[in-house]
Formats: C-alpha cells, sequence, structure tokens
C-alpha cells in the first residue's frame, strides 16, 4: 500500500503537481491567507468581506484565511505571523506590510518556499517588490494627489496644515505624504514621503508635525484633539487614513469643537477613506473631503488572482489598482463609500 502511494505521489510530481497543485489533485482547499496590518479595523474589515465572498463563490477550492495582529504596532507580530504562515505552508499569501522593510526579509522566505505572494493596500520597498507578484489596492500617491486637491479648492491662498499619518515605515503612507506635500507645493519631489512644506506654494507643516498613529486609532483622536487645541489658527488638518473616524464617537467629540470652522472653511479638515460610517460624520458636517479606496476590491480580486497564479493560468497586471473616490459634502449622495 505504502509503496502504491509512494509510486501515486511520484507520477503526480512528474505531471508536475507538486505543492498547491498536489494538494488539489487529493482534492483538498487552497489555504490562501489575507493577511492585514492588523484585524481591529473597520478598513480590513472590508477587504476580509471581499475576501470570504471569493471564498463562497469558489465553493470548496479555496479557505480565506484572514489572520493579523490584533492591535497597532510596528510590524513586528504581522511579521512573525507570516513567518508562521510559511511554515506551515499555506498555498499562498496576500500581505499589506506594516513595515515594508521587516516584512521583505520574511517574504523572501516565502519565495524560497515557493510560497506565491501578493501584496494589498500596501507594498513592499522598491528594492524588494521581485518578492511578490503583484501589488492589487490603491495608487497611494494618487490618495495623496486627491486629499491636497481637496485642500487647495478649500484654502487657494495655503496655510499651515498637520499631516497626520500611520507607521514611519509604512511605505504606502509615506506615498500618500509625497503626494500631499508634492501637490502642495507645486513640485514633484524625488522619493516618499516628500519635502517638508516650508512655505512652498505658500504651505508651511507647523512644528511637531507630521504625526505617526502606528494605526492606534485612539491615540490618533488623542493627536487631533491636542494640535487643534495648540494652534487655534491651523488651516488644515489631513490624516493619511481614516485613523480618528475610526472611533466615530470620539472623532465626533473633538470634531465638533471645531465645527464652525469647518463649516465656514476656516479649517481644511479632509481624511483618506470613505467607509459608511465617514460618510456619515461628512453628512454631519464634520469633514469637509474624503478621498476613498475599495477595500472588498482588494480583498476579493487578490483571491481569483491568487487562484490563477497557483493553476498556472495567468499572472495578474503589476500594479494592479483598485480605484479611488473622492467625495465632498456637495458630492455625498452620489459618491461611493467602500
Amino acid at each position: 500500500m505504502l509503496k502504491k502511494l509512494l509510486l501515486g505521489t511520484a507520477a503526480l510530481a512528474i505531471a508536475g503537481l507538486v505543492g498547491a497543485d498536489l494538494a488539489q489533485a487529493q482534492g483538498k482547499k487552497l489555504t490562501i491567507a489575507l493577511v492585514p496590518k492588523n484585524v481591529n479595523n473597520p478598513f480590513f474589515d472590508q477587504a476580509r468581506d471581499g475576501c470570504k465572498k471569493a471564498e463562497r463563490e469558489l465553493a470548496g477550492k479555496i479557505e480565506c484565511l484572514y489572520v493579523g495582529p490584533g492591535e497597532h504596532g510596528g510590524g513586528e507580530e504581522q511579521v512573525q505571523m507570516v513567518n508562521d504562515l510559511i511554515r506551515r505552508k499555506v498555498d499562498g499569501l496576500v500581505v499589506s506590510p506594516s513595515n515594508a522593510a521587516a516584512m521583505a526579509v520574511a517574504l523572501a522566505e516565502a519565495k524560497k518556499a515557493g510560497i506565491p505572494v501578493l501584496t494589498f493596500d500596501a507594498d513592499l520597498l522598491e528594492k524588494d517588490k521581485a518578492l511578490r507578484i503583484a501589488y492589487v489596492g490603491t495608487h497611494n500617491y494618487e490618495i495623496g494627489v486627491g486629499l491636497a486637491e481637496i485642500v487647495k479648492s478649500i484654502k487657494p491662498n495655503g496655510g499651515t496644515i498637520c499631516i497626520q499619518s500611520g507607521g514611519a515605515a509604512a511605505a504606502n503612507h509615506n506615498e500618500r505624504m509625497q503626494g500631499i506635500r508634492d501637490t502642495l507645493s507645486g513640485k514633484k519631489s524625488d522619493k516618499a514621503p516628500g519635502e517638508r512644506l516650508t512655505g512652498q506654494g505658500g504651505w508651511t507643516e507647523i512644528a511637531g508635525c507630521p504625526l505617526y498613529t502606528d494605526d492606534d486609532f485612539n491615540r490618533a483622536v488623542q493627536q487631533m484633539e491636542d494640535v487643534l487645541a495648540k494652534n487655534p489658527n491651523l488651516d488644515a488638518f489631513v490624516p493619511t487614513g481614516g485613523f480618528p473616524q475610526f472611533v466615530p464617537d470620539a472623532y465626533r467629540r473633538v470634531a465638533s469643537k471645531y465645527k464652525d470652522k469647518i463649516a465656514s472653511k476656516q479649517l481644511a479638515l479632509v481624511v483618506a477613506d470613505t467607509l459608511p460610517v465617514q460618510m456619515k460624520l461628512m453628512e454631519e458636517g464634520l469633514s469637509l473631503g474624503q478621498v476613498g479606496q475599495r477595500p472588498f476590491e482588494m480583498g476579493y480580486k487578490s483571491m481569483y488572482f491568487m487562484v490563477d497564479i497557483i493553476e498556472k493560468k495567468q499572472m495578474p497586471k503589476d500594479p494592479t489598482y483598485t480605484g479611488l473616490d473622492k467625495c465632498t459634502p456637495e458630492t455625498i449622495k452620489t459618491c461611493i463609500g467602500g
């Protein structure tokens, strides 16, 4: 019996059915891990929902394994989780790196193990992009451009600004910051996060900014409260992610103090992402613009792409951009949030 099993396995190997292909030949599901920066995050909840929809549509073919750190941080726990998934020999990895440089070390091991990798939402550094097959998500520089364009429409003569970002090592947020700075200054910088604004285009970043939240949403609200209180004449506050709005009651408590300034456009409060809770906050007059991504599509498309990669059908386009939605109070009824 053992001899027959070994011969059968050898025959499959000769036919090129190894690894994930062998698992499918034996009727097993492909295990594809979707690894967000953290799981306590409404943005990544939508990516999970897209992943699970693909799992339902591909019934019996894949398992969408949604696993990531429960809290914010510098990316160490996420890297450890990816290392564990590699040891577990999952069939595919779809990762949003918190720390691009640190994640590259782990994904080098995935490549050695023959595990295909896609990045979503956030990408690796340019020098490490050969470690993944493709990036699926937002053109992050363009989010920054969109945020800055709304700010400029509100404050055409420039002013003072504070940018709030995620982690200092998060490549996607650095690219967004570059887009903001380049658009406001009117000059393209060489690399992310761009050149600090010291009067270019009429814009100046105040002392102590940019702020880094490390995806700690309560910290993001506290930072927002502190900077607005200490700088009553601040012209623009621009988070590169939905950080403070992801705890809506706390955000509402702070932003409501400045509702008149927002309404009169003294304060250009413009925030990334367009999740339903954020659109409600804008409807309440607590922001003047939202530039949104499509996280559901990121999770959904990544699963189909990974199946095609594993089955050697076709390779996805690199990068695959999932689009943006630029929303203001004037367009809120027709703007797609997600």
